[in-house]
């Protein structure tokens, strides 16, 4: 399936980059922190992270996780305590390169099993593309941009976006699980096949609500929906900007309404976790109308869903709206 795609600036893909790692639920009280119970102890580092070693781990498990809700992922400092519950947990859970503290104390620590979810599938590059409109004149000039802004792309770490690619990453999980706890390796296998069917049938769903649409184009605060639009044939645009609480230029705003018009964009979304100034001043400015796209980097209050599952389907139903979905 040819998926038509357009530029997202380099400065939006850092920002994906930047703010790639959620925020989480609050770590575990003392009387369940890792290495004080005779359950498995797992540290995960973020939300989608928390939810597999929950969701495979079972009974079994008993997940600490380090970045509370509402936290600026970024801004995670680790606390000595945090520190040495990881030392003394039996496996930590992470993403690689998306918190260097959280990098530098698994370097660090002498846990056994070390699990890194960004090797458990693979991650691409959803910044450098070509699109269907600009021809090499406007590839030339993307690479000269590339090049003045510092070097190659990232690499998109969103992967728990795509119901296909996260389910790699959980069967990853779930093999390490049984390796470091072969006595429950039986139960992890069942839990993690029950978890694969909730996956397909959320990949199902996609599928189908956004087979036919009045448009294929929505826009974003920052671009973290990559893996999602490439799965369903969709176009992400985001926002310019390197903090998404920041407003557009006026040339990006100027650029996003020809846009809007030329390809039928309703909605501008924004996110639980993150002002929404941003997306409103754009929308008033192209007479759009906002609704929240939820990156799931974490559950709080606000979140339209309990878990994991109810937000990705609360999204698939903004989605089914905003691009008129048949």
């Amino acid at each position: 399936m040819n998926v038509r795609r357009r530029r997202i600036s380099g400065i939006a893909v850092t920002a994906a980059t930047a703010l790639g790692l959620g925020t989480l639920s609050a770590c575990s009280s003392d009387s369940s922190a890792a290495g004080n119970t005779d359950k498995f102890d797992v540290v995960a580092s973020f939300y989608p992270i928390e939810y597999l070693a929950e969701q495979i781990g079972g009974d079994h498990v008993n997940v600490t996780t380090l970045t509370e809700p509402g936290q600026e992922p970024h801004d995670l400092e680790l606390s000595a305590k945090q520190t040495a519950q990881m030392g003394e947990a039996d496996a930590v859970l992470y993403l690689k390169s998306l918190q260097p503290a959280v990098d530098e104390a698994i370097a660090q620590s002498d846990v056994k099993t070390k699990i890194d979810a960004a090797s458990l599938t693979k991650l691409e590059d959803h910044g450098n593309v070509e699109h269907d409109h600009g021809g090499e004149e406007h590839a030339d000039e993307h690479a000269e941009e590339e090049h003045s802004e510092g070097g190659e792309h990232a690499l998109d770490p969103h992967v728990w976006l795509d119901p296909v690619k996260y389910a790699e990453i959980a069967q990853g999980v779930a093999e390490s699980f049984e390796k470091a706890d072969p006595d429950h390796a039986d139960d992890y296998r069942k839990n993690a096949e029950a978890l694969a069917k909730k996956l397909s049938g959320l990949d199902t769903a996609y599928k189908e609500g956004l087979a036919k649409t009045d448009s294929k184009v929505f826009f974003t605060n920052h671009a973290a929906f990559g893996y999602l639009a490439e799965r369903y044939g969709l176009t992400q645009e985001a926002i310019n900007g390197l903090d998404p609480e920041s407003e557009p230029s006026p040339a990006r705003i100027k650029e996003l309404q020809e846009e809007a018009k030329a390809d039928g964009v309703t909605t501008v979304f924004y996110e639980t976790l993150v002002s929404d100034k941003t997306a409103k001043t754009l929308a008033k400015d192209a007479g759009l109308k906002t609704d929240v796209l939820d990156p799931l980097e974490g559950i709080t209050d606000k979140s339209k869903g309990e878990d994991y599952v109810g937000v990705m389907e609360a999204n698939l139903k903004a989605l089914e709206t905003a691009l008129g979905a048949k």
